[in-house]
């Protein structure tokens, strides 16, 4: 048992859910914050009962953020918090920047006040990449984003590297690439393909509208990549490291494994819909985790090919009971 207390924001969110295991997994005591609303956003953390402490914090709100600090008096905290979804940060470009960006900056400022040796770890994203000035992107690889999300999330990752070096604070940022599971909300293009492909193979629907299928990314296993965060935290200097397979792959690709999961061509049911394109596209995101691996020991244990499997079987499970009524 470690004994220790971790505070994660965003814990009903993909990231938060599986970082939520793996904490209680190594004794830890967990809080997650989550804001006050009226539906019920607890179900990708149903399962672990009352073993998570909730407790109610708005990122909006920088005294709400100081007086959980306070009360919770965490060892780590954990901002996986955020508008997180790019195409929506088109049509709210302020409010992501509130959340995305300046929350950063209200929960470095709540640890500050608090004068407790709290380890930070900021979610950072290969999106601030955007245009990309160079392949594969590393940590010093110059940022040029290309959505109000990318251009928030480089603000969130500069003010936690000034809060370091002007506080004194183990704060760290983890600058991770795309990362997916069955736990993905299903209006990201992976989750919208695998439950697209349940759904036809299912007869439930009859075919599955797409932007970008040319569009590059590197994508991992989401539960591999909360581990690296938490590795992050039990290092002996705060630092920043890129999270990342190291491999791309075309929307065309994940699309063409998922009906191949279920025994089906792909071509006679995407349809390509000008809706899903970004206003500024980012056409090639990859990683270079060279030292993750030497500093953290960290590898990613999914492959590509066994996400999508997965993906597309819990979906089928999911809807399965909905045909059978």
């Amino acid at each position: 048992m470690s004994g220790k207390t971790a505070l994660i924001t965003g814990v009903t969110g993909q990231d938060g859910s599986y970082l939520a295991e793996l904490l209680l997994a190594k004794g830890y005591r967990v809080v997650g914050m989550t804001r006050r609303t009226s539906t019920d956003v607890h179900e990708r953390i149903g399962h672990l009962g009352d073993q998570i402490e909730i407790v109610s914090g708005d990122l909006l709100d920088q005294s709400s953020m100081t007086s959980i600090v306070a009360e919770v008096q965490p060892d780590e905290i954990y901002n996986l918090a955020a508008q997180s979804f790019v195409p929506t940060s088109w049509k709210q470009p302020v409010l992501t920047g509130e959340f995305t960006a300046l929350g950063v900056t209200r929960v470095l400022e709540a640890i500050r006040a608090s004068r407790k040796p709290i380890r930070f770890f900021q979610a950072s994203s290969s999106e601030m990449f955007g245009k990309v000035q160079e392949v594969p992107q590393t940590e010093s690889t110059p940022f040029y984003p290309r959505s109000p999300y990318g251009v928030a999330k480089v603000y969130g990752h500069w003010i936690t590297v000034n809060y370091r070096e002007s506080y004194n604070l183990f704060a760290t940022s983890g600058i991770s690439f795309n990362h997916e599971s069955p736990r993905r909300g299903r209006e990201f293009v992976t989750r919208k393909i695998s439950d697209g492909v349940a759904r036809i193979k299912l007869g439930m629907a009859e075919s599955l509208s797409l932007g970008n299928l040319d569009a590059q990314r590197d994508w991992g296993f989401a539960g591999d990549y909360v581990r690296a965060m938490w590795l992050m935290l039990q290092q002996d200097q705060p630092d920043d490291y890129v999270i990342a397979t190291g491999r791309t792959h075309a929307v065309r690709e994940f699309v063409r494994l998922a009906f191949a999961a279920v025994d089906l061509p792909w071509e006679p049911y995407v349809r390509d819909d000008p809706r899903y394109y970004r206003p500024a596209e980012v056409d090639v995101l990859v990683g270079d985790a060279s030292k993750a691996r030497r500093a953290l020991g960290w590898v990613p244990e999914v492959s590509f090919e066994e996400l999508v499997e997965r993906m597309v079987a819990a979906d089928l499970e999911r809807l399965r009971p909905l045909v059978a009524r």
